[in-house]
């Protein structure tokens, strides 16, 4: 049997195989971050397909935070009962389910947040909206933020949860030079630009306590002028483990302006999958830590090589589940077509719209099927 479907565990939370579904906006809570019916359908779907563990979309722990529309959020006690609702139907289908927290940072909306976006520093990122440089308060208070969400996550019934800081989301924006010129404690060596990591992560933990995951989400580099480098990210992750994280899920690239996700599109040959499955064989030959892979897999026997060799522990994807929520159950049934997911994208943007994102080109495809049976 493939080394995917073994059981195994992080920090005591029991997982049936080492299928990860990949924290993915799905742009189907209510305008104030609730969930909603067809938020919970998404994730009972997931957890009927098999996958292992499914990753909340990134949840903005406070308001100031959120960076785009009908986003998931955390930051206040009144959400807690809907996402209790979802992380049950999770359980009853067989599921796990951790929660993703992030802030945007320099990349929140402020027609969304009603105040201007905060940055890290000055950078040569910056654009034509209002941004207000953090202050050492902001800091602490950003720090509560998230141990209070993380508080509200277990208290919904969460299995863990996950610290976002890649795709140059607030967090991101610490550890790359590209956004951090900061002179203080905070800025400077990698050392400095982690220090507000692990000031979360102790203050989660004091909250959630020891035998309760924390997992991580980082950049192996950011792949832009003055970014953070393989280097400095394989000594953040080396401090991230020492400092008790149970997990690191691996992914690289930033956002920028205009764009949701480095997610790349064409991925349309086994050589394209994968993309950063060189940098995993490093981090892994150095780190311990339970190392969780993202970014193009769509091929069972590409998956299946990157566990059985080592190079990563778990297998996450995401635009691939947009499409086959069932994908895990076809595959474990000895259907090992690659994923239907053709990478094109267009999967975001009935989010932007209000209807959450869904498979565009498979409804397409079902369209035409459609209008050619009538045709007969």
């Amino acid at each position: 049997m493939s080394k995917l479907f073994e059981e195994s565990s992080i920090n005591g939370m029991s997982l049936k195989n080492r299928f990860v579904r990949a924290a993915t906006w799905e742009g189907l809570a209510t305008k104030e971050g609730e969930v909603t019916p067809k938020l919970i359908k998404m994730m009972a779907l997931l957890a009927k397909g098999s996958v292992g563990l499914i990753i909340s979309s990134h949840s903005y722990v406070s308001q100031e935070g959120q960076g785009t529309p009908w986003q998931l959020g955390v930051y206040k006690d009144e959400l807690i009962h809907k996402l209790k609702e979802m992380t049950s139907a999770v359980h009853k289908n067989g599921g796990k389910i951790i929660m993703q927290l992030a802030h945007a940072g320099q990349y929140a909306e402020e027609q969304l947040t009603g105040s201007p976006a905060l940055a890290v520093s000055n950078s040569d990122d910056f654009y034509e909206k209002h941004m207000k440089i953090i202050t050492h308060e902001d800091v602490q208070r950003i720090v509560d933020s998230y141990s209070q969400a993380g508080k509200r996550a277990k208290e919904a019934g969460f299995d863990g949860i996950e610290i976002h800081s890649a795709h140059g989301y607030f967090l991101s924006q610490f550890l790359s030079p590209a956004y951090n010129k900061r002179q203080d404690e905070y800025g400077g060596p990698i050392d400095n630009r982690i220090r507000i990591h692990l000031q979360i992560y102790h203050a989660v933990r004091e909250i959630v306590g020891k035998n309760y995951p924390i997992l991580i989400k980082m950049n192996c580099a950011d792949f832009i002028k003055n970014g953070m480098t393989i280097d400095d990210s394989l000594q953040a992750a080396k401090m991230f483990a020492n400092a008790g994280f149970d997990a690191i899920e691996m992914s690289g690239g930033i956002i920028r302006t205009g764009k949701l996700s480095p997610s790349r599109p064409g991925i349309t040959t086994v050589d394209k999958e994968a993309y950063f499955k060189e940098y995993a064989r490093r981090f892994k030959s150095e780190i311990k830590t339970p190392l969780i892979l993202v970014g193009g897999l769509r091929s069972f026997e590409v998956a299946d090589k990157i566990i059985a060799n080592g190079i990563a522990d778990y297998i996450s994807m995401s635009r691939p589940f947009i499409r086959e929520p069932d994908l895990v159950n076809r595959w474990q049934n000895g259907n090992l077509r690659k994923a239907e997911c053709k990478s094109d994208n267009l999967c975001f943007n009935p989010g932007f719209e209000g209807k959450g994102i869904y498979c565009v080109t498979k409804e397409i495809e079902e369209n035409r099927m459609s209008g050619q049976h009538m045709t007969l």
